[in-house]
């Protein structure tokens, strides 16, 4: 809902933009054909016609935006952003037209001959559009770079031909004053080049963004993603959109035997990563493939196993033997129940894990949760991975308490305990969710860190000493 308003809000200050340029660009143009028609300038009338498919230009890009900013709907799920391309190919295709009608007017003053009027009016009228069209550009161009639009900035460059005509003809006055009466007509086929160029410029962009040429380098978001710790590989990357608009769709390769959940996490972990270094990407869309072929992550497989059961796993040891691979480690269960029932959730735990060909022999130590305690560590690696799970756990539920982070060494890495105080009304289900969640993206992105035990309690009391 808030994303849906910012659009809104983006797409509504555009269309006032607009607005303000077509008032404005009507003005010039009316003046230099009033003008041009008055003095014979084929030149200055074409620069007027010129200013008036500046108009023509605002008039489309108007109705372009409107149906532009539209949320997705049934028929058109990814939305209606294609348009703005389609806006900015219009606009390119009216210089070319531009460019042909100037064409034409010149190479018959050049055929026929003759001269237009000089007058003192001619430059005075030019000169007060040319200072408004500098105003123009200049104010469309910094609103579109901050509002990211390329259909702003396509017309910027449309009124800056404009600025560029404008000069030219005043220029081809000057030497008709002096004498040299075709220069009316050169000045029109100059005019005739620096259109054309700018709508053929404008095409291909937009024409680029219609076929779905990729915007991103691959190898620049693969480097990126690749440096997220659980992710082996990079598959696939496609990328499509405009300057403002863009998608990513990627296919990244991780571990067999992580969760859905864990895969979540990472998930979301990626699409921050590339809309922080790619700040025009809307949407980013990750597939998982998983990593069968190499040596299965044993930690991996036990914390997936152990999920899946509603248990929790520590101290995991795999130790190779000649029938196969002994797996040893601790199971956490929940205080007060019975040893039977204890006893049958890690049978469960530990069949599911011996069915695996690589395993023959599972041993568990149960012990209730929180019964197992590590020296804690002071070292400078230990805290910096205590302080970065704080920093990880505040960014992800700012209105949370983080605090009394402790972190011992474990076996194959560290063991982190950590305290969160959430409002008293929130359930249980949801104070364990968070929990959860911020484990999760703990140890995606510190993967040292092998145990995360949250403790969550009302925000009104302490934990002891």
């Amino acid at each position: 809902m808030q994303q849906s308003t910012k659009l809104v809000s983006h797409d509504h200050i555009i269309r006032r933009v607009l607005w303000r340029v077509l008032l404005l660009n009507l003005i010039v143009a009316f003046s230099k054909l009033a003008i041009g028609f008055a003095t014979g300038a084929i030149s200055i009338i074409a620069d007027g016609l010129h200013s008036l498919i500046d108009g023509a230009s605002n008039i489309i890009a108007l109705v372009v935006q409107t149906i532009a900013a539209r949320p997705p709907d049934e028929d058109h799920p990814y939305g209606h952003r294609r348009y703005e391309a389609i806006g900015t190919f219009i606009i390119g295709g009216f210089l070319l037209l531009t460019a042909w009608e100037v064409l034409k007017a010149a190479a018959g003053r050049l055929v026929r001959g003759g001269e237009p009027e000089v007058l003192t009016e001619s430059f005075g009228v030019l000169l007060g559009t040319l200072v408004v069209n500098i105003i123009v550009v200049w104010y469309e161009r910094q609103r579109g770079e901050q509002l990211q639009s390329p259909l702003l900035l396509a017309d910027a460059s449309h009124t800056l031909t404009d600025i560029l005509v404008t000069c030219s003809v005043m220029g081809g006055l000057v030497l008709v004053k002096i004498g040299f009466s075709q220069a009316d007509a050169i000045t029109g086929l100059v005019i005739v080049l620096v259109i054309a160029r700018m709508g053929w410029h404008i095409i291909a962009e937009s024409i680029n963004v219609l076929v779905d040429a990729a915007p991103l380098h691959a190898g620049d978001v693969s480097e990126i993603v690749e440096a997220i710790p659980p992710v082996e590989k990079v598959l696939r990357v496609r990328s499509r959109g405009g300057s403002d608009d863009m998608r990513v769709d990627l296919e990244v390769q991780v571990a067999s035997e992580i969760t859905a959940d864990h895969a979540d996490h990472i998930r979301d972990a990626i699409r921050t990563t590339v809309k922080q270094h790619f700040p025009s990407v809307r949407e980013v869309e990750v597939g998982f493939a998983p990593h069968r072929g190499g040596t299965p992550d044993i930690a991996l497989l036990a914390r997936a196993a152990a999920d899946g059961l509603g248990l929790s796993v520590h101290e995991i040891t795999g130790v190779p033997g000649d029938a196969g691979l002994t797996l040893e480690m601790h199971v956490e269960v929940s205080r007060g129940i019975s040893l039977a029932k204890a006893h049958e959730q890690v049978s469960a735990l530990e069949e599911s894990l011996r069915s695996r060909p690589e395993i023959c022999e599972v041993i568990t130590h149960i012990e209730p949760v929180n019964a197992h305690a590590s020296p804690l560590t002071h070292s400078h690696t230990a805290l910096h991975m205590r302080d970065r799970a704080l920093e990880l756990a505040s960014s992800l539920y700012p209105d949370a308490q983080w605090h009394d982070g402790l972190i011992r060494l474990a076996p194959g890495g560290y063991a982190l305990t950590m305290y969160c105080s959430l409002p008293g009304i929130v359930s249980v289900e949801e104070a364990h969710q968070i929990a959860e969640q911020v484990e999760t993206r703990i140890r995606v992105d510190l993967p040292l860190i092998q145990r995360v035990t949250i403790h969550t309690e009302p925000a009104e009391i302490q934990p002891a000493d």
